[in-house]
């Protein structure tokens, strides 16, 4: 054997060993994607009932829509989604007609002879599902029927007057009544194959149902999925120590304080009478092992539709067309003090729900204050703007934020129009065959033009902290902490604050972004969560390519740690909230942002890299598989003869650390362009792998 097949061997083995590429972690489940064959063979049903089914109003609206395609691709027509009625988000989301197969349209035909609403179609959502909504109205004259049954099966007692629980108990009892109706229908159209009908709930506005079934006796399996404890989300909001004293909580007596006590058993109810029980986390499933006094069978991670671009560099070229458009908001947003270097200034930003405490927004006020001392003693070229967005109570527009992108706008206009008449003239000139001289190309009049724009982009006071007039801004919590930090956006600041109490949109005046393309024009996401479930803002970061700081309190930060040697050499910074003070977290954060900010361009590019290439992992391709599990678990506890493979070895995986791997897989080389096209981010990225080490490993110590 020759020395060179010697060496070809060995790199193949050490590849194996150390590197984790596309298509590998999700090889198992693209096995099981036939588009329902087996299901319909098997007689085999799935349903998924969720408030948020085709009703956009929380974050399960994003699971259960994102995760719609591989379900379909999986299971066809013998899955479907059943959620309320609600008119506003049905007209435009739903293709109404009859259903795919005999068994369900006759069993929603049973329903409508009982006088009952019920809508059926198709979900205009990737994969098109199978929907099939519910009109509580149409069923409230029997919500006295069904609290009676509740009360003298359950013992639960649900008050008069909580419309939303009364509404969830019409819900359970209709799709229970729809369940019970089907199985028997699907059982006549098996041609004696038992019905194997498997009813996946999610929350406790769903779980009604699954209660209903168990105390019915109905032969289906149930999962139930719980995306965040009722109890944890009413004690987070409370400023309670939350982690330290889970086991410590009288849970009955802390949600009786509240008046959920109701809410709280029919979550607890479903959580326990269901076959499988799964959580989002692992910080999930310790929270419900505490207040919902049962441990997770599954955990099933939250995942997105990641569409992958054909050139990896195509997203380097995203960032820098996106960044383009933030700069123009800062050149507005910051005009009179604008002397600061847009090439050297680093984008951060946090978004979220305005759960000032949950989302982390205290300590990344606070790390900010001492990331803007670190640079202004070390890096004093440096400019950090940080975008807090987070929707609040706002009168309108700032003015002063108004001002400055039309004194901005005006100014551009002005350039723009005397470049084309000096363009005009150095052309006339050329052909009489000399060289213009100064006085021909910027006119008097052109010159008095230009010095107006510039007295007009003097100002008098400092630049705003907030884009928009707060409502009671005395006693706002983001805006008190930028006054108890002293982050004012002077002159010497080096790190710059930017309040934008709204949700960014295309038609935002100042912005003009979405928020997909301003996450993508941004350098770092910071969610410092103390109570994030799961956590879609950093996951979202990590399939554009954006580095993210998050947390261990996170199901985000904690899923990171188990499956990623490394997470900060892939761009994902994981701060420790659980097992250290309060004041050592902020000094964590404060110095991984410090670290970011050292990093050069070149060095930024790899890490986009590397962070994109963690993208196939949060696909649902890949995280789909865990819902697969939770569903055949459910299935054997009712049926022990059915033996369909669990996939138990799925998730166990592991991305190593980037040791010498080239900031892409190798295997794209030959569909990767030799150069970016756009914008100051345009380097290649065939770098020497070992100076890449060393660049980073030095910025991170």
């Amino acid at each position: 054997m020759t020395l060179t097949i010697i060496m070809q061997k060995m790199s193949r083995e050490r590849s194996s060993s150390r590197r984790f590429y596309r298509g590998e972690s999700y090889s198992n489940l693209m096995a099981c994607m036939d588009r329902g064959m087996v299901a319909e063979e098997e007689n085999r049903w799935t349903f998924e009932i969720a408030w948020e089914a085709a009703n956009k109003v929380g974050g399960i609206y994003t699971v259960i829509r994102s995760k719609s395609y591989v379900s379909t691709e999986e299971m066809g027509d013998q899955y479907c989604l059943i959620g309320p009625y609600k008119e506003y988000c049905a007209r435009t989301e739903i293709e109404e007609g009859p259903l795919g197969s005999d068994p369900l349209n006759e069993a929603v035909q049973y329903m409508r002879e009982k006088g009952f609403k019920v809508h059926t179609g198709r979900w205009l959502v990737d994969g098109n599902p199978q929907i099939i909504l519910m009109d509580i109205g149409s069923a409230a004259w029997k919500l006295d029927e069904y609290k009676a049954e509740l009360w003298d099966k359950c013992n639960v007692g649900v008050p008069h007057l909580d419309v939303e629980a009364n509404d969830a108990i019409i819900l359970g009892y209709m799709v229970a009544d729809f369940v019970g109706e089907f199985r028997e229908c699907a059982e006549r159209f098996g041609e004696g194959t038992a019905a194997k009908v498997v009813t996946h709930f999610h929350e406790w506005q769903a779980g009604v149902g699954l209660i209903v079934l168990r105390m019915r006796h109905v032969n289906v399996a149930t999962v139930f999925t719980t995306h965040a404890t009722l109890l944890g989300r009413y004690l987070c909001a409370g400023s309670t120590d939350f982690y330290n004293n889970m086991d410590k909580f009288s849970v009955d007596e802390e949600a009786g304080k509240r008046q959920i006590y109701h809410r709280y058993c029919l979550e607890r109810a479903a959580s326990h009478l269901a076959h499988t029980f799964t959580t989002v986390s692992d910080i999930t499933g310790f929270e419900a092992e505490h207040l919902l006094k049962r441990k997770p069978d599954v955990i099933t991670p939250n995942g997105l539709n990641v569409k992958k671009f054909s050139a990896l560099h195509e997203f380097q070229n995203l960032h820098a067309l996106s960044k383009d458009k933030i700069h123009e908001f800062v050149r507005g947003h910051f005009y009179g003090h604008y002397d600061f270097d847009l090439d050297k200034t680093l984008y951060f930003f946090i978004a979220g729900r305005y759960e000032f405490g949950n989302k982390g927004a205290d300590i990344f006020i606070e790390a900010l204050a001492r990331l803007n001392h670190y640079l202004k003693s070390t890096h004093p070229d440096v400019t950090v703007v940080a975008f807090l967005i987070f929707p609040a109570k706002t009168n309108n527009f700032n003015v002063e934020s108004l001002r400055g992108h039309a004194v901005t706008k005006s100014l551009r206009d002005t350039i723009n129009d005397i470049q084309n008449k000096i363009g005009k003239r150095m052309y006339e000139i050329c052909l009489n065959g000399r060289l213009p001289v100064g006085d021909e190309l910027l006119q008097k009049e052109e010159l008095v033009r230009l010095k107006r724009c510039i007295f007009s982009l003097q100002r008098d006071g400092l630049p705003p902290v907030t884009t928009h007039n707060v409502v009671d801004d005395w006693s706002d919590p983001v805006l008190n902490s930028v006054r108890r930090c002293n982050l004012f956006n002077t002159k010497h600041d080096r790190v710059k604050i930017v309040f934008h109490p709204e949700f960014l949109s295309s038609t935002n005046p100042l912005f003009a972004l979405d928020y997909e393309e301003f996450v993508r024009g941004c350098h770092l996401g910071v969610f410092p969560s103390y109570y994030e479930p799961w956590g879609y803002t950093p996951a979202e970061c990590t399939v554009m390519g954006i580095p993210s700081i998050t947390t261990n309190l996170s199901g985000f930060g904690c899923f990171m740690q188990e499956h990623i040697a490394d997470p900060m050499s892939y761009g994902i910074y994981v701060v420790d909230r659980r097992y250290i003070s309060l004041e050592a977290s902020v000094q964590q954060l404060a110095h991984f942002m410090y670290d970011f900010a050292k990093l050069n361009r070149r060095q930024r590019i790899i890490q986009r890299n590397r962070t994109e290439r963690l993208s196939d992992m949060l696909d649902w391709r890949s995280l789909g598989v865990y819902y697969r599990q939770a569903r055949l678990r459910a299935l054997k506890s009712v049926f022990p003869d059915y033996n369909e493979d669990e996939y138990n070895g799925i998730g166990t995986l592991k991305y190593p650390r980037p040791i010498s791997e080239p900031p892409s897989p190798t295997s794209s080389k030959m569909t990767t362009p030799a150069a970016s096209l756009h914008g100051s981010d345009d380097e290649s990225d065939s770098i020497d792998e070992e100076k890449e080490l060393a660049e980073l490993q030095i910025n991170h110590r």
